[in-house]
């Protein structure tokens, strides 16, 4: 806790106001002067309690310890809303032990919303117990997505799994916050979200909080889901299956009128 607060506090301190901005390997894929302020600003909490413990953060080489422990951390999950003066963007702390995760915490400080999980014992918001939605089927969901600055004309990638849903009519958002987006779903304000490109530091939190919610969290195979593999899919478990299919592009296609 105390280091998202310490990260968000960074993040409140830069919000539209005067900072720098440079690029990273690939078109519009963004890092900020607030992003290594914050990772600063964690670091710095985590490093002073638990100094023995490895650590896994997007702007900074991995510190790998023989503790179990992992800290996997993102200073701004949203940074290119962030630049743009969009307050949908958060800190996302993960703690791995032996290779499970343990603990999520996800912090969006310009609407005060402090998501958290821990292994076993639920999912909050703001303290208060949180569960994912009841719907049964993908038609009559709300889904989130986002889309990478590569990959995206893959086959069976990002735009034909975009297309199958939205030419059904079935409404998908894109927020530009990995993190947020499966935080959402475990709070039942979206019912599914999938995804074909994360990294460790965009998913290891919100996808703990997500199982702690009462939702179920795989690989675009179906498969036990990994924060080190890119493909993500999260859903309130009742539609699974069926965005799979979607995803997958075994959804049988409308009968024509």
């Amino acid at each position: 806790m105390d280091a998202a607060q310490a990260g968000a506090r960074e993040l409140e301190r830069f919000f539209n106001g005067q900072f720098t901005i440079s690029n990273k390997e690939g078109i519009n894929n963004l890092v900020t002067q607030a992003d290594f302020a914050s990772e600063k600003a964690i670091l710095e909490v985590i490093k002073s309690a638990f100094p023995g413990d490895g650590i896994v953060s997007e702007e900074s080489p991995e510190e790998k310890t023989d503790s179990g422990y992992k800290w996997i951390i993102d200073p701004i999950d949203g940074t290119v809303n962030f630049a743009n003066g969009i307050p949908i963007c958060c800190v996302s702390i993960g703690l791995e032990h032996d290779g499970a995760m343990e603990m999520g915490l996800v912090y969006n400080p310009f609407i005060k919303e402090l998501f958290f999980a821990e292994k076993g014992k639920g999912a909050f918001l703001n303290d208060q117990p949180i569960h994912v939605s009841q719907k049964t089927e993908v038609i009559h969901s709300c889904l989130v997505t986002g889309f990478p600055y590569t990959y995206i004309r893959e086959p069976n990638g990002p735009l034909q799994v975009f297309e199958r849903l939205i030419t059904r009519g079935i409404p998908v958002r894109r927020l530009g916050s990995a993190a947020i987006d499966l935080c959402w779903v475990a709070a039942g304000r979206f019912d599914g979200f999938y995804e074909h490109q994360l990294h460790a530091w965009d998913s290891a939190a919100g996808y703990l909080i997500v199982e702690e919610a009462g939702g179920k969290v795989t690989n675009m195979k179906g498969e036990k889901y990994s924060p080190y593999e890119y493909g993500i899919v999260a859903t309130n478990g009742h539609i699974h299956d069926e965005l799979l299919q979607y995803v997958n592009g075994t959804i049988a296609e409308p009968a024509k009128k």
